[in-house]
């Protein structure tokens, strides 16, 4: 994998599957992170070939429940993100997908509760031990590229101090999210304390953090020094923010949402969870698209109200 001067997908949860993933890449995005999975799930899958679809299924033994849907037009570019606590299970389940994906992540930024309870996510930011733990076993046990995510710490001093930390145990690239755990969207990101990091590593660092256009992508690696820049609400309201030609209609972009989310099989309940996502954005759920959304029960539904087969 190359991290330098690439536009990237950030990881979100319910709504980084296969469908969502291809579209981003259709745009123009170079690499593309899946949804958190996390480790105590995943070591119960099996991995099977779907050959109906054409794609490699890994699947719950007890539900059989798709949990991770990739195909082989994403190999090179597809990212899976582990949400772990623990080195040996986070091994486990990285060496069941590792041969399907470009690389391995590791998520220590996310500050919902469900991550932090578990001493998941940005739990392990207050644990480099745990950290240079989990990210040598993956690197001494893996030939897969191995990165993790994280956020800002109390100080930019404490910040550095860790990704020096991450680098030292031989990863090929740090994504640094631009706020800190108690931050909420709506404050603005601190691209200058990612500057700082940038400047203490000789690693790839992706910026994440308020890309909301196109031309967001050049003008964040310039303030920052970043290799490459990584993008979530931006890509969930308009897939197509990864396009040099600007954005699309945000009405066409969502057609081919369910157009994929049809070809692929996708979950339901992921498929609509993206779409209310994306209506809330510019729209309303209380108007008639919203309420066929929320009362779609299969993705033919939902294929039947937006015109798409």
């Amino acid at each position: 994998m190359d991290y330098q001067n690439k536009l990237i997908l950030a990881p979100m949860v319910r709504v980084g599957t296969l469908p969502f993933r291809l579209l981003a890449a259709d745009y123009g995005a170079d690499i593309t992170y899946g949804e958190e999975i996390i480790d105590h799930k995943f070591v119960k899958c099996v991995r099977r070939i779907n050959e109906s679809l054409g794609s490699i299924d890994f699947v719950d033994k007890g539900t059989e429940n798709v949990v991770f849907r990739t195909c082989q037009e994403e190999r090179d570019r597809v990212v899976f993100q582990i949400g772990t606590s623990d080195a040996v299970r986070a091994l486990t389940a990285a060496q069941k997908v590792c041969n399907d994906v470009a690389a391995i992540d590791i998520n220590m930024g996310c500050p919902k509760a469900f991550s932090i309870s578990g001493g998941m996510g940005a739990a392990l930011l207050s644990k480099p031990e745990l950290i240079h733990d989990i990210l040598t076993t993956l690197k001494r046990n893996l030939n897969t590229p191995v990165t993790c995510k994280i956020r800002l710490l109390k100080s930019p001093h404490d910040t550095v101090e860790l990704a020096r930390r991450i680098e030292k145990t031989g990863v090929s690239a740090l994504a640094v999210h631009g706020r800190k755990v108690e931050d909420r969207p709506r404050d603005p990101a601190r691209w200058n304390e990612i500057t700082d990091v940038v400047a203490a590593l000789s690693i790839p660092v992706i910026v994440n953090g308020d890309v909301f256009e196109y031309e967001d992508f050049q003008r964040i690696k310039e303030a920052t020094g970043a290799s490459s820049v990584m993008v979530a609400r931006g890509a969930l309201w308009n897939a197509s923010i990864f396009s040099p030609e600007g954005k699309l209609p945000w009405e066409e972009v969502k057609r081919e949402y369910v157009r994929k989310s049809f070809i692929w099989d996708n979950c339901i309940k992921s498929t609509k969870h993206t779409l209310r996502e994306m209506i809330s954005h510019y729209s309303s759920l209380e108007l008639p698209e919203g309420k066929a959304v929320i009362k779609s029960d299969t993705l033919a539904d939902l294929a039947e109200y937006y015109g798409v087969r």
